[in-house]
């Protein structure tokens, strides 16, 4: 056993590497161990007196009942807080804890990789089960619609008043519509035909598309990766991802306006679908909207959930399906002013 003089309680604060805070109740910053210094990307200095929510461009943690907690001399966990410090999303595990002199402690530490691998395999599975179920109601749906739409042919050939064929015809009509809806349900049946080319290509036929419907009060940027290499993909399928993002952008913003980037970065050493690729290229679609409301975040990709009023629900639901035929994946951050959609391609192991 190690003998000598134990170290003080700054040292080993110090020496943390998860991040300490004393705060106050206002959450002013009273102490910050350095890891608590390098997450905030401030100095103790700077930091002290300075309530944390101003530290910080977006705070999901539940102040109220926190404090609640706290003022019932319980501590209190968030296993999912996220937080934005400069533009960087961070999503941490919190613990909070009322200490005799009347401060309070708080604990951040990082989400454990493991884990946040192991909630992104449990969203896929619960999305693919749910598009699955969903494509199976269409298959049932589907069947009887051409036996109904074929009957109402047959009736208004054999009807005498022609005016009734009026009624036969919003029959068949409405028949069409069902059909034409369980068809985008139903989705991407077989793989495109993949061409290896510039991603910029696609982008660039976004763009020219997209432009011919902005109002005067957005602006959209491009800001692309010049280095980023040719990759395998089908152009018109991933044209319709990104040009799916895109317009939810543009929806999003609604009449106050504001800024879409479309962005291209090389990333390095991604896992993929279980399989690890030295490149892949990272597509982002970032707006400065209200954002997605929380309620929505974990069901996003599944079929028939939108936002939006008269929305389908179904552009998300198809373009992940598009993406995971092309071994990537689909991921977003989403908080108050901003939102930003990465999809993620492979291009070498």
């Amino acid at each position: 056993m190690a003998t000598g003089t134990l170290p003080d309680a700054g040292q080993i604060l110090n020496s943390l590497i998860n991040s300490i805070l004393l705060v106050d109740d206002d959450l002013a910053v009273h102490y910050a161990n350095p890891a608590a210094q390098q997450l905030l990307a401030q100095s103790s200095r700077k930091l002290f007196g300075t309530p944390l929510p101003e530290l910080l461009s977006y705070f999901s943690l539940n102040i109220g009942l926190m404090q609640e907690s706290l003022q019932a001399g319980q501590g209190f966990t968030d296993n999912e807080v996220t937080l934005v410090i400069d533009g960087r999303s961070h999503i941490l595990s919190l613990t909070a804890q009322r200490l005799p002199e009347g401060y309070i402690l708080l604990e951040m530490a990082p989400m454990d990789n493991q884990r946040r691998l192991s909630q992104e395999q449990l969203q896929h599975a619960q999305q693919i089960a749910a598009r699955d179920l969903v494509r199976g109601l269409a298959h049932e749906i589907k069947n009887p619609l051409g036996g109904l739409r074929g009957a109402a042919q047959l009736l208004s050939k054999a009807l005498p008043d022609p005016s009734l064929t009026e009624y036969t015809k919003v029959i068949i009509e409405q028949a069409d519509r069902l059909r034409n809806l369980v068809d985008r349900l139903l989705g991407p049946q077989h793989p495109g035909m993949h061409v290896t080319e510039s991603i910029h290509k696609v982008a660039e036929r976004v763009v020219k598309l997209v432009s011919m419907e902005l109002p005067d009060n957005v602006k959209l940027v491009r800001d692309y990766d010049p280095s980023l290499p040719e990759l395998p993909h089908d152009p018109d399928q991933i044209e319709q991802v990104l040009l799916n993002i895109v317009r939810n952008a543009l929806q999003a913003l609604g009449p106050e306006g504001g800024e879409i980037v479309l962005r291209t970065r090389t990333a390095f050493q991604l896992t993929l679908h279980g399989v690890r690729y030295r490149l892949a290229a990272r597509i982002d679609v970032e707006d400065n909207g209200p954002g997605i409301p929380s309620h929505l975040q974990d069901t996003l990709f599944y079929p028939m959930v939108s936002g939006r009023e008269g929305g389908t629900g179904l552009g998300l639901s198809i373009a992940r399906s598009l993406i995971d035929q092309h071994s990537g994946k689909i991921e977003f951050t989403s908080w108050p002013g901003h939102t930003e959609f990465s999809v993620y391609l492979p291009i070498r192991k």
